[in-house]
């Protein structure tokens, strides 16, 4: 299992921040970071919908920057996942504040962990409850987070190496618990310490679709509410092998690409995960009963979806993109390259970023049109995001019927 990554390259908050210098900046840096860490909350916490005053609160005063590397840290305060090293990320902003709302904390409460990975997690619910017990299998991550966790005096946060799958049982039980990796169902000894009546969020299913569920224990058993569609990165060890469920490489495609499977009571479709300003259209549809409809007002907002996929380089070679899409008043955002479009972003087999390749851009008013392109695959590619949306421009973007697959000449 592992820690959650999400890929998510959202819209920046900030320009870079300067690190290292003479001692005297390191309280002018702390300023910056404080005006970063608000920004953020502001536009990506409170912004996104979060409402839980104690969450609020925490991801105010829970400095991210310390749980990310060095090279990276002028990135801390961005709504995005980043690396950590092998292989793993620290979680974004919006997902941890999104899941920690969902568990409702409360002061008394005892808490399990399974994936430390950082240990932002655990610090942003540390103030919030009573203790974390919180585990990592990849013993690097876990002594670093550990020892990051203690340097900082989060003195209630227990931090461990080993398979969170199995929990913590000379601790248990639980009265919530937090599970920040994608398992295929809910690992039973989790089920087993957690209290009757307390509450788990997970996100369960395939590696590339997968659904955020608050879990209640109830007679002994769970008892599901989905959430929202989700996106975690698939995890490392035995549980990530013994998948059922196995994307396919070789044979790339865009899952719910006409909008029609719908998740829960949330009506948020199926297979795109971080939807903003996205809305479900009935009617009117090229294809089938609805589409999306993606309006964004403020130039630069991060307004659209993501969804993952598996791709294998060395084999495929190219991809189609083929989407019905139709415009009103679209124009640039704050930069020329601003304007709405269907990207896919390429990483390797440890998850670095490869460049992006895109369908588009659209601007200005047009009806429904069906838009075909080509597009190349890195050899290094082993995984892509596709994400649609406005990038930042203006106006108002609907597709339908979004198709990713391989040329029939390329196969």
């Amino acid at each position: 299992m592992r820690k959650v990554s999400l890929y998510m390259l959202a819209a920046g908050l900030c320009g870079a921040l300067v690190f290292g210098g003479p001692r005297p900046a390191l309280a002018q840096t702390g300023l910056i970071m404080k005006r970063a860490r608000e920004a953020m909350v502001d536009k990506h916490v409170v912004g996104a919908g979060i409402k839980h005053a104690g969450v609020i609160k925490s991801m105010r005063i829970t400095r991210r920057h310390e749980f990310v590397p060095l090279p990276l840290r002028k990135n801390a305060y961005l709504d995005m996942a980043l690396p950590i090293g092998d292989s793993q990320t620290i979680s974004p902003p919006f997902i941890v504040a999104y899941m920690t709302e969902q568990l409702d904390p409360q002061s008394r409460d005892k808490v399990l962990e399974i994936g430390t990975g950082s240990g932002y997690q655990a610090a942003v619910l540390s103030p919030l409850v009573k203790e974390v017990y919180t585990i990592e299998i990849v013993r690097s991550l876990g002594l670093r987070a550990a020892k990051t966790l203690r340097k900082l005096r989060y003195n209630n946060v227990h931090a461990k190496v080993g398979d969170g799958y199995k929990g913590w049982p000379d601790a248990a039980p639980f009265d919530k618990i937090i599970v920040t990796c994608s398992p295929e169902k809910v690992p039973a000894a989790l089920v087993e310490q957690l209290k009757e009546g307390g509450r788990m969020v997970v996100p369960v299913g395939e590696r590339y679709q997968q659904t955020m569920y608050l879990f209640t224990k109830k007679n002994g058993k769970l008892v599901a509410d989905a959430l929202r569609p989700t996106l975690f990165v698939p995890m490392t060890g035995a549980a990530e092998s013994r998948r059922k469920v196995k994307p396919d490489p070789l044979n790339p495609a865009a899952y719910n690409g006409g909008f029609e499977e719908l998740t829960g009571e949330t009506k948020n479709p199926t297979g795109w995960h971080y939807q903003r300003q996205m809305a479900l259209v009935v009617g009117d549809a090229p294809e089938g009963k609805q589409y999306v409809t993606i309006t964004n007002e403020h130039p630069g907002r991060d307004a659209g979806a993501l969804q993952g996929l598996a791709v294998d380089g060395r084999k495929v070679k190219e991809l189609e993109i083929s989407v019905h899409v139709r415009t009103k008043n679209v124009r640039t955002g704050k930069r020329l390259s601003e304007l709405p479009k269907v990207t896919i972003l390429f990483y390797d087999k440890k998850r670095k970023p490869l460049g992006s390749v895109w369908a588009g851009p659209w601007s200005g008013t047009f009806d429904w049109e069906q838009k075909v392109k080509r597009l190349k695959v890195p050899i290094q590619a082993r995984e892509g995001i596709v994400r649609i949306g406005m990038h930042g421009g203006v106006g108002e973007l609907s597709l339908d019927n979004l198709q990713i697959k391989q040329p029939e000449k390329s196969k």
